[in-house]
């Protein structure tokens, strides 16, 4: 056996607003906790400690589907063991295909002596993507690898771009006890839009985009609005319009879909704001009978490294 280190990769939010497959941000918390080492056999490891039921198969587990890609563009017959410690739960809109994704080829690329940089790995973490959903996405794992907000100008050739973002940002993330496949969520889409509607989402999105970079709170919370997806899946959501008129009430910048649901995110500009905000989606959740988990915090700047406990 070889060396072995554990990985923490954060949550994300994807589709950030306007920003469908385009826009995401790095959480501080929740994330995965994930033990990786090299071992000599002929297939990948899995074991899992979670309870969350993940796949057991190489072949169709997300970690050992993107370490494969890495190890396709090296070359390399290396097999690793990973070890899920703590995880994202599934189909819960927040990252949790991305943060095992980019977690186990961060580890495995650690062992390999580092051959290549963070953004370097986004492209192999993407292939895990396209194993749990069918879409090959970098929303969620671009931030999960390099931290903040990451914007994907293009996908061929792949551009990331990191954003800058106001330091005092905060995100409430509710999560409801229900489960949503993201396969199914981007089912419901549809592959037509009208141009009035494209020409308002680009408007928002450029806003949004400026209005972090700026750090002008008015333009983030005006610009935090999608016009595509959103109107198409919240119906997915039980209770998804009273939950974003609580947070917006509690004085939240804005409320939307994290990712493909079910989780319900807002963007604060202070602490406290973003804790009433989430007392008050919670509220809102359980007046229709539904349980729910809340997190507060600000963007994570460092995403996936090696895990280190308090």
């Amino acid at each position: 056996m070889g060396e072995t280190i554990q990985v923490y990769a954060p949550a994300t939010i994807a589709n950030v607003g306007p920003g469908f497959d385009i826009l995401g941000l790095c959480l501080n918390t929740p994330g995965d906790v994930l033990e990786v080492r090299i071992i000599n056999d002929k297939i990948h490891r899995i074991i899992d400690e979670t309870g969350t039921d993940l796949p057991a198969d190489p072949a169709i587990n997300v970690s050992t589907v993107a370490i494969d890609a890495l190890l396709r563009h090296i070359g390399s017959d290396v097999r690793f063991l990973i070890r899920f410690i703590r995880k994202i739960p599934p189909g819960s809109g927040i990252g949790s295909s991305a943060a095992s994704s980019a977690g186990a080829v961060y580890g495995a690329n650690v062992l390999l002596g580092k051959p290549f940089k963070p953004v370097d790995l986004v492209p192999f973490a993407m292939k895990g993507e396209e194993a749990a959903s069918g879409s090959a996405h970098a929303d969620n794992v671009a931030p999960a690898l390099l931290g903040g907000f990451t914007l994907i100008r293009s996908y061929n050739p792949l551009d990331i771009i990191s954003i800058r973002f106001p330091d005092n940002l905060y995100c409430t993330v509710v999560h409801p006890d229900i489960r949503l496949a993201t396969h199914d969520s981007r089912r419901i889409l549809k592959d037509k839009v009208p141009l009035n509607i494209a020409i308002q989402q680009c408007g928002n999105l450029a806003g949004l985009v400026t209005g972090l970079s700026i750090s002008d709170f008015r333009l983030i919370g005006a610009s935090l609005h999608d016009v595509i997806a959103e109107p198409e899946r919240a119906f997915l959501i039980p209770g998804y319009k009273q939950v974003r008129e609580a947070a917006m009430m509690a004085g939240a910048l804005g409320a939307s879909i994290s990712g493909s649901g079910p989780s319900v995110f807002a963007l604060s500009s202070d602490q406290e704001t973003a804790s009433k905000a989430g007392n008050e989606m919670k509220q809102a959740f359980n007046n229709i009978g539904i349980r729910c988990s809340v997190f507060i915090s600000t963007v994570n700047k460092t995403g996936t490294t090696l895990f280190h406990e308090k």
